[in-house]
């Protein structure tokens, strides 16, 4: 083999001598060619210098090349090569939501010729349509039209180029308008309304697809709200009617609701960049995949129900609420129960990933007002790489309280050999109807060409009401769901609307489709088409004009069917299973009971076997062991008396080693730059000569930043292998500084847990700071004891400082961090 690839062309001569030869003559070829044509030996020097120099600037360029090449590659990497983590300041993070300040200042720089533009088309445009819209409107007018001073913003914008389609460009734009505008309107002169200032929040997706190899190199730029925007709007005049409370929730829901309509998923709006592209496919894409959730239990929740004025605590009466974009159910509620068991099942469609969440909610029932008992965010994206997640979801926002849930993520597959068979009443597959228009719909019934109604129209006299436009929309009926499509007063309507359906038997359910008159209340056409007819065609896929019976002669309506099977594929081998780590919001403590593995603990007590375990946020964990504990997940609310003297027997056994789950602990240093004098002046960590690092114990915390709130979260979940402060053991609080203010007004302070050296707090607390200034911040967490006041107990049980601008408190995190004297971790 060795020889064929010698003897192709190109190869290197087999012989090094011959090689070498050749080199040396090529190097003596300028010497003897200096002295064949007569130059001197100062002219052989001088090109020497010209080359060596033409070589040492080419290396430089091509070095400069490389280098930006690999900060185009990696920038934090190349940023961060040969510092220590004492050497970088705060202030230089690299964040995945980039701050666009060059956009705002050229939005405010043109508001006010977007204004004129908007004012004109108002008066214009919109004026004389609402004129001709209802006769009680022919005096409209806008007396005042004005987008005040105050630009919308964009507070950052999170690009998504990778693990996605290579052919788009994912883009979640933060957009934040508080409006100074005033709109006044007049219908006669005693009528008078406006709105004097206008609240929107929301996140825009914008999706730039598909990527062109021409100009202009996009198709198409689609965009849409992945949740309802947050509206408030100030009105004046007549509507301020509207401000009663009650009504101003309601008016502003119906208004939120319109906007949903057009902007909110599934709806899109798409804006062609090219005639090559298919707006239609682009609008209506098929969803990623389906999300089945088994609402199995709770367990521990807190009590709302008090009676004789909150002396005696009661139960609750849970029910949950789940939701998933703008699909929502609802349980059944559980009368006076603590411990529900629920035992229902929901599916739910999900069309962007990530983006869209499970969210869960859970309240107690009452008579004039529910009462909140936690909730849970699920990120979609780790249940989608799993497949199937059966966990014990620790609620947030409460002091205890646990979820039983189990999910499954079906991809949708034209593949008709994986269909099933229906048992129990299960969804099978999914029916996705693309209604884009009919043509030719009669005026009314009397046009039908069925051979019942000619005689009817010459019996009855057809009035000039009659020969008016139908106000057509269409019901579709699948089983026992119908949906309703949006009114269009034509005959020839055009609705673009798309609606999904789960189906449990393809063979025996059928598609049922009545195009009705809004005005008139009758039926302009219908449609039948049994679903087992799709499995035949191409892709399981039908795109037509379908002729409407009991209708026109030549009445149609344009659809798109697509079928798609429910299939739950295998995952990845080289994924790590995420499970419990979806979560969003940040999670309480959870005790599992685990058995001893290893022959190194057959001595220790049986009272080590039942441990305090938290559920890191940002950690992976192999698939096979948190399946195996994560079916053994239990609250400790109930048996916290008994738990807890375990753990006390367990921390008095001093053999019992601390659990080596930490992070590297040389990226909590901070560094002095990272804070400003006054922190500084606090402690220095630049001072090597303190000795060993003692470790006085372990603290569980969590911490993440809520972008939509504005402020930081921060959730002390509890301790562990405290050290005694006296015989009885200790009596431990946590006290919360966020560097450098520490302000006695600022300080954060959790409850005092009695007599424990393994306390449990699940306690959350909030710092109200901007994302930029979080990244510049520092946590200063210390444990202290509760002494009797003349006590000579010692006061002081550890403390540790998290430097917030080296974690990534976007994604939020949850983590053991060591205690020690000084709150420096050991070296």
């Amino acid at each position: 083999m060795k020889k064929q690839e010698d003897e192709r062309p190109g190869a290197e001569p087999g012989d090094p001598m011959l090689w070498l030869l050749l080199r040396a003559l090529l190097l003596l070829f300028p010497v003897y060619a200096c002295g064949r044509l007569g130059f001197g030996l100062s002219w052989l020097f001088f090109g020497l210098l010209l080359w060596i120099l033409w070589n040492r600037n080419k290396n430089f360029k091509l070095a400069r090349m490389r280098a930006a090449w690999e900060l185009l590659e990696n920038e934090s990497l190349e940023v961060t090569r040969g510092l220590n983590a004492q050497q970088l300041p705060a202030w230089v993070n690299f964040p995945d939501v980039e701050r666009v300040e060059w956009v705002n200042k050229v939005v405010q720089q043109m508001w006010p010729y977007f204004g004129i533009y908007m004012e004109k088309l108002f008066q214009e445009k919109i004026e004389p349509l609402v004129r001709e819209s209802n006769g009680h409107l022919r005096a409209f007018t806008f007396t005042k039209v004005h987008f005040g001073e105050r630009s919308p913003r964009i507070n950052g914008i999170k690009a998504y180029t990778k693990k996605v389609d290579k052919r788009e460009v994912i883009l979640d734009i933060q957009l934040c308008y508080n409006g100074d505008c005033e709109i006044d309107v007049e219908v006669k002169k005693m009528c008078k309304a406006g709105v004097n200032g206008i609240q929107v929040h929301g996140t825009l997706r914008v999706i730039l697809a598909p990527l062109l190899a021409d100009v202009p190199f996009i198709g198409a730029v689609t965009m849409f709200f992945i949740h309802k925007p947050h509206l408030d709007i100030n009105w004046t005049g007549l509507t301020n009617i509207l401000e009663i409370p009650g009504v101003s929730d309601m008016s502003d829901g119906m208004i939120v609701d319109l906007i949903a309509s057009h902007l909110v998923l599934p709806n899109r709006i798409t804006f062609p960049l090219c005639g090559q592209v298919n707006a239609a496919q682009l609008r209506f894409p098929v969803p990623r995949g389906v999300l089945r959730v088994y609402l199995q239990e709770a367990q521990n929740l807190i009590p709302k129900d008090t009676y004789l004025k909150g002396i005696i605590k009661g139960k609750s009466d849970p029910y949950a609420v789940l939701r998933v974009g703008n699909q929502s159910s609802k349980s059944q509620t559980i009368k006076e129960n603590l411990n529900p068991h629920w035992n229902e099942m929901y599916e739910f469609v999900v069309h962007e990933v990530p983006g869209q969440d499970l969210e869960v909610n859970i309240y107690d029932e009452d008579p004039d007002k529910d009462d909140f008992l936690g909730s849970l965010v699920i990120g979609l994206e780790g249940v989608m790489k799993d497949r199937i997640v059966d966990e014990w979801f620790p609620l947030s926002d409460v002091a205890s309280g646990l979820v039983h849930m189990k999910l499954e993520w079906f991809s949708l597959l034209a593949t008709k050999e994986k269909l099933r068979e229906a048992k129990s009443g299960l969804s099978t597959a999914m029916l996705i109807v693309y209604l884009d228009s009919a043509g030719c719909l009669p005026r009314n019934h009397f046009e039908y060409s069925n051979n019942e109604y000619p005689a009817l129209k010459q019996r009855y006299t057809v009035t000039p009401k009659c020969e008016k436009e139908p106000n057509s929309y269409v019901v579709l009926h699948v089983g026992k769901k119908s949906v309703k499509s949006k009114t269009s007063k034509t005959k020839d309507p055009v609705w673009e609307q798309a609606f999904a359906f789960f189906i449990q038997d393809v063979n025996m359910q059928h598609l049922h489709l009545e195009v009705k008159d809004n005005d008139r209340q009758c039926a302009l056409g219908m449609l039948d088409i049994p679903l087992h007819g799709l499995l035949a065609c191409d892709n399981l896929t039908l795109d037509q004009r379908f002729p409407l019976t009991n209708s026109g002669p030549d009445s149609f309506i344009k659809m798109k069917i697509v079928l798609r099977v429910l299939n739950i594929e295998d995952p990845d081998p080289d994924t790590v299973y995420a499970g419990i780590n979806s979560l969003k919001h940040v999670p309480v403590s959870i005790r599992r009971v685990q058995e001893e593995q290893s022959h190194g603990n057959h001595h220790k007590p049986s009272s080590t076997q039942n441990q305090i375990h938290y559920v890191p946020q940002n950690k992976l964990v192999r698939k096979e062991s948190l399946r195996s504990s994560g079916q053994q997940i239990r609250h400790a609310g109930s048996e916290q008396t008994q738990h807890a003297s375990q753990i006390q027997a367990q921390s008095a056994n001093p053999s019992v080693p601390p659990t080596p789950n930490l992070r590297h602990l040389h990226r909590l240093a901070p560094s002095l730059i990272s804070l400003n004098s006054t922190a500084s002046s606090l402690f220095d960590l630049s001072d090597d000569s303190r000795g060993p690092v003692v470790v006085t114990g372990e603290i569980n915390i969590s911490v993440r930043y809520a972008s939509l709130r504005h402020c930081l979260l921060l959730s002390i979940n509890g301790c562990r292998n405290l050290t005694k402060c006296s015989n009885h053991g200790a009596d431990p609080y946590v006290r919360i500084y966020l560097l450098p203010d520490r302000r006695w007004a600022n300080r954060k302070k959790t409850t005092v847990k009695r007599k424990t050296l393994n306390p449990i707090y699940n306690e959350r607390f909030e710092f109200l700071v901007s994302l930029e200034d979080v990244k510049r911040r520092m946590l200063d967490i210390a444990v202290k004891n509760n002494r009797p006041f003349g006590s000579n107990e010692r006061k002081e049980m550890g403390k540790t400082l998290v430097d917030l601008s080296r974690e990534d408190v976007d994604q939020g995190f949850t983590d053991w961090f060591e205690l020690t004297p000084t709150g420096h971790p050991r070296s």
